[in-house]
């Protein structure tokens, strides 16, 4: 049996075993906060000890009758002295020794001393819980510099055990049980400052509020409550400080030349704080890390090095009462954005800059980020709410969260540094606002949308004019394949594929020799869409990540161009024909899948020019799927050549066309359509965009080919709606939750033009 385990190895569950404060700095170090090197003596050790020693019995027995001689502090105190005479009499086994200075030897240590400078703290079995947090009862030991001191305190702390005051605390607890002793042995922290920082009000219980302590030196001085700290009163919402308290602080405790600890004056008059507004900030983040870790309110101890580097020494949880009832009174906006995807949902903050992280987010929590990517989808969906720094309401976060159901905010500017991590916040994404506090659910899912399909009693609602559907991933296929939809008239691959490469660059995963497990994956996720849609069409359009968005996928560095602007950049069709390796590899997955669904088809995305177009068809007939019958060529109408270019790209052997709004627009009115700043200039319904959009549609009519758009527009506005049935449209594309809306919208715009038409009739 080990007797000595590394905080590495410890945590909760461990808490038997190791006691709580050893259990909680295991817990700290994986929640990902700065805590000092150490090891942690189990109880075992201290059993075994005391068996060795013949006397393990004998304590256990006057721990009992210790306990029922609580409010005798006569007799309590013979036994307790009795109980800890016999600790230190017998001391620690041989064979825990041996652990114990293997362990001690593997610190490294940066004194001129025999060994590490350590602290040795009592970690009691059922200290530091929820309900009873011994705080300060048992004995602890700083500035250990050598073997045979940290034997010494390892002792005393297990005889600290038998106080008369840690006696009838536990008896005041109900802790009856025998009596086990931990000990924790950890890096000293040579503190210019230290500290405590409470979640929560530890004399209110407001959670509004962390409360944060500082004093000069070592932390013992305000925990020992020797002198008054400087307190900061700091804001939930945002870490901001609300008030700042002066103490006064007469003396400073320090290792003195000895190696021992010692006061030393401080000077009178300081007119400043002891630490500044950015590292109070810094410490309450932290501080609400570990209750994000733990799930309720935390007192923690920290402290500061000479190299200005904060460190987590003790962290419990706070047992004064603590009100954690919901609030569903008005609370304050924290941050304002663009409402890009409708819906209410609340959650704690999880702050995340890069989608490789986003295993740190736990489900129901909302993410932010200065701004989402394809690559992001996986988190997107385990998020309650997204909102971002930067974009518009038609960049990807929002496309991507409107089509899994979670509401979406983008554009906020201050999202990542006003929202502060672990807070708990309300996401409006119909208002666009971020309001301090939680609100019952509401998420958005695809099922809470309009019912898509005819109410029970009520006429399906039927229209000349298709409605197709747009989807990024099996996820609500299956439910979505059941609704009043005539097909997916826009899959989109980037979701799919970064998913089944796992977030690594398609050359990366060429390279090492694992297209075929890519292949597979990609063609299992298209299955999984096609077939729920049985024999309606499902066109999918192929991978058209920018080059920004294809540098943060893992590789994506040495493979990528650095562009000053992707948007225009290297994308779409130009990027198959000069690097058709990825090309192909979407080729073999999609025809694989059509093997078993022959409604998969295929669309090209940000075609410029006849000539790239022309390639990519050779490449297509090249490939299995080329060779496939029945495979319908869709391209994206999204650059405005496309209205010069397109009767020969039909020539060329196209199909259908469909319209991407959001990049058309963008080009015709030369807005960034993932820009806030612009964003009052993006309007799909320009008559410049109009215009365009009614040339390909009649265009496309005149070739004899479909045509489509995919866009919120036809859901949102009737009146758009309405312009494209009379251009003439086959089809509209929508997200999930806009399908009844849209074919009503349809429906509606088809009634009146028959109508017109009846009315227009000679004779009449």
């Amino acid at each position: 049996m080990r007797h000595v385990l590394t905080f590495a190895e410890v945590g909760l569950e461990q808490v038997m075993m190791v006691g709580g404060k050893a259990a909680n700095l295991g817990e700290l170090g994986t929640a990902g906060l700065p805590v000092p090197d150490g090891f942690a003596l189990t109880a075992d050790a201290f059993a075994e000890s005391m068996r060795d020693g013949g006397v393990y019995d004998d304590l256990v027995a006057t721990h009992r009758e210790a306990l029922s001689a609580v409010g005798d502090d006569a007799r309590l105190a013979d036994l307790s002295h009795r109980m800890a005479e016999m600790v230190m009499k017998v001391g620690i086994t041989p064979r825990v020794v041996d652990e114990v200075l293997a362990a001690y030897r593997n610190l490294d240590t940066d004194s001129d001393g025999p060994g590490a400078n350590v602290a040795v703290r009592s970690s009691a079995v059922g200290e530091d819980g929820k309900d009873a947090s011994f705080a300060g009862m048992n004995a602890s030991f700083t500035n250990v510099g050598s073997a045979e001191e940290l034997l010494s305190a390892i002792v005393r702390c297990w005889a600290s055990l038998f106080s008369p005051r840690v006696v009838s605390y536990r008896a005041e607890k109900g802790l009856s049980s025998d009596p086990l002793m931990a000990v924790v042995v950890q890096k000293m922290v040579a503190s210019e400052v230290a500290g405590i920082v409470f979640t929560a009000d530890p004399v209110t219980g407001d959670l509004d509020h962390l409360v944060v302590e500082a004093v000069e030196g070592l932390g013992e001085a305000v925990v020992s409550g020797a002198v008054t700290p400087d307190t900061f009163l700091v804001a939930r919402s945002d870490c901001s400080v609300l008030e700042t308290s002066m103490g006064n602080q007469e003396f400073r405790i320090v290792r003195g030349s000895d190696g021992h600890d010692r006061r030393e004056p401080v000077a009178p008059g300081r007119t400043t704080p002891v630490i500044d507004t950015t590292t109070v900030q810094t410490i309450a983040r932290m501080a609400l890390r570990a209750e994000r870790h733990y799930a309720r309110p935390q007192d923690m101890e920290w402290a500061i090095d000479p190299q200005h580097r904060i460190w987590i020494v003790q962290s419990r949880p706070i047992t004064t009462g603590v009100d954690t009832a919901t609030d569903e009174s008005p609370k304050p906006v924290l941050v304002r954005g663009l409402a890009a995807a409708p819906g209410i949902a609340s959650g704690e903050v999880r702050v995340l800059h890069s989608p490789r992280d986003g295993h740190e987010l736990v489900d129901g929590e909302v993410l932010v980020a200065p701004m989402t990517d394809p690559d992001w989808l996986p988190t997107i969906r385990r998020a309650s709410a997204v909102v971002t720094d930067r974009g518009g309401i038609t960049c990807h976060a929002a496309i991507v969260a409107r089509e899994v159901g979670v509401p979406c905010i983008v554009g906020t500017r201050t999202g990542t540094k006003v929202l502060t991590a672990g807070s708990v916040v309300t996401v409006d994404g119909g208002s666009g606002e971020v309001r301090s506090g939680r609100v019952a659910p509401q998420r958005a899912t695809v099922s809470e949308a309009p019912a898509s399909s005819p109410t029970q009693g009520q006429p399906a609602v039927v229209t000349a004019t298709k409605v197709y559907v747009n989807l990024g991933s099996p996820e609500h296929a299956a439910e979505v394949g059941a609704t009043d939809v005539d097909g997916v008239g826009l899959l989109r691959a980037e979701f799919m594929l970064t998913e089944a490469l796992s977030g690594r660059h398609p050359r990366a995963v060429i390279a090492a020799g694992e297209t075929e497990a890519a292949v597979s994956a990609m063609a299992d996720a298209l299955g999984r869409i096609a077939g729920p849609f049985g024999t309606r069409p499902v066109v999918y359009r192929t991978t058209d990540l920018r080059t920004n968005e294809f540098r943060g996928l893992e590789g994506g560095a040495e493979f990528e161009p650095e562009e000053r602007n992707p948007m225009i950049g290297f994308r779409g069709c130009y990027r198959y024909v000069s690097e058709p390796e990825v090309f192909r590899l979407e080729l073999t997955a999609l025809a694989r899948a059509r093997e078993r669904h022959p409604n998969l088809h295929v669309m090209l995305p940000f075609v410029r020019t006849r000539w790239e177009l022309e390639r990519c068809l050779e490449l297509i007939d090249e490939s299995p799927l080329g060779r496939q019958r029945g495979l319908h060529r869709w391209v994206m109408a999204e650059v405005p050549s496309v209205m010069y270019w397109l009767p020969q790209y039909v020539e060329a052997g196209i199909d259908g066309v469909s319209i991407g709004s959001n990049d058309l627009t963008q080009l015709i009115l030369g807005v960034d359509r993932d820009s806030e700043s612009c964003a009052e200039l993006f309007d799909g319904s320009d008559p410049a965009v109009l215009d365009a959009i009614a040339t390909i549609i009649s265009t496309a009519r005149r070739c004899g080919i479909t045509s489509s758009l995919c866009g919120q527009a036809p859901s949102t506005d009737p009146d758009f709606a309405e312009r494209l049935v009379r251009m003439g449209i086959t089809s509209v594309s929508v997200n999930p939750d806009a399908i009844a809306t849209t074919r009503v919208h349809v429906a509606r715009a088809e009634q009146r033009l028959l109508v017109e038409a009846v009315l227009d009739r000679p004779g009449r």
